[in-house]
């Protein structure tokens, strides 16, 4: 007969194990030897998606700094072929984004700064695109554009720019670095997450309901507390999906810090210094409000790169970086299923 007095802590071993088990990955890390035109530094690649046959991969387009505005497709099949490892070869193509001066132009006249372009997902033939803005700025911004596979080019629509307030601290003071990195399609709409939803106030998501149309206001959408930063996102399944959330442990990024009280500290602070985390979570929107859960923990040896970008594939994940990290370059990164 079981015992009442020891429900509780039955309760209590039963979370604690299931806790593990979702940090525990099942994968097998494999590195992709990239092309050295895409692995250039000086793209800083921010952003991935899956698009028929391509996996797509985008760089910041840091017009500022007279970067080239372009968009990466890697060929699926040979990204397959690498890893059963019959080619080390991988066929790609560039896509130049068209426009993006002209919107460039459009956000400074504003006395906003234009930044770079954070992360990207396509509905049918049009590409839309998150931009980060100077800490500052109190707007972060969505694009559009069609996509020509024939001549391999994205036109960006000049007239179709969404506004996106940044949320701020109590005191007003905007986050360091912030903007809308994680973006995914779900139907016809799109669901953006702040980088940073650590605030002691309401934290929201935001949700254009159809990403055709402009929307007058973006939908507000509740969001469960989460520290550390969000980078990705991408959808699995209904109203689920998976995201980066990343803590970087330099002393620019100490707002992402967490309370010496926190629980999450622990995660980030394991002795007396900060150390760099990663691990993917899954995102649910439902019933009107978005809540996550940990998934697992990447590798000990892949937590120093800056995760930007995410794709599901085949049960398992692309990640790719910018630029930080042992590398010093960008590295494709395939988590495996085993």
């Amino acid at each position: 007969m079981l015992c009442l007095k020891r429900l509780p802590f039955l309760v209590l071993l039963v979370l604690q194990t299931a806790l593990a088990n979702a940090q525990k990955p099942d994968f097998t890390a494999r590195t992709i030897s990239l092309p050295a035109e895409i692995a250039d530094r000086n793209n800083q690649l921010s952003g991935l998606y899956l698009r028929n046959n391509q996996l797509l991969l985008l760089a910041e387009s840091r017009l500022q700094e007279h970067a080239e505005a372009k968009m990466y497709a890697l060929d699926l099949a040979s990204v397959e072929a690498q890893l059963a490892q019959k080619s080390a070869e991988l066929a790609y193509k560039k896509y130049v984004i068209q426009n993006l001066e002209q919107i460039r132009a459009r956000i400074d006249s504003t006395g906003q700064h234009y930044e770079g372009l954070e992360a990207v997902t396509v509905l049918d033939d049009v590409a839309y695109f998150s931009i980060e803005t100077a800490t500052s700025s109190p707007y972060c911004y969505v694009i559009k554009g069609s996509v020509d596979d024939s001549q391999a080019t994205i036109t960006l629509d000049t007239h179709y720019l969404v506004p996106l307030a940044k949320p701020t601290l109590s005191n007003g003071a905007h986050i360091y670095n912030a903007g809308f990195e994680a973006m995914s399609s779900y139907g016809k709409r799109l669901l953006l997450l702040y980088e940073y939803n650590y605030f002691a106030h309401d934290n929201y998501a935001f949700a254009l309901p159809n990403a055709a149309v402009m929307p007058d206001i973006p939908q507000l959408i509740p969001m469960q507390r989460l520290p550390f930063r969000v980078t990705d996102m991408v959808q699995e399944g209904k109203n689920r999906f998976a995201a980066i959330n990343y803590f970087f442990n330099g002393a620019d990024d100490s707002v992402y810090r967490p309370a010496p009280t926190d629980p999450n500290t622990r995660l980030v602070r394991p002795d007396t210094k900060y150390q760099n985390y990663c691990r993917l979570i899954r995102v649910y929107y439902k019933r009107n409000k978005v809540s996550w859960k940990p998934l697992f923990e990447l590798p000990k040896e892949y937590m120093t790169y800056n995760w930007e970008g995410l794709a599901a594939y085949r049960g398992g994940y692309f990640l790719i970086n910018d630029k930080y990290g042992p590398s010093n370059q960008s590295t494709l990164l395939y988590l495996q299923k085993k």
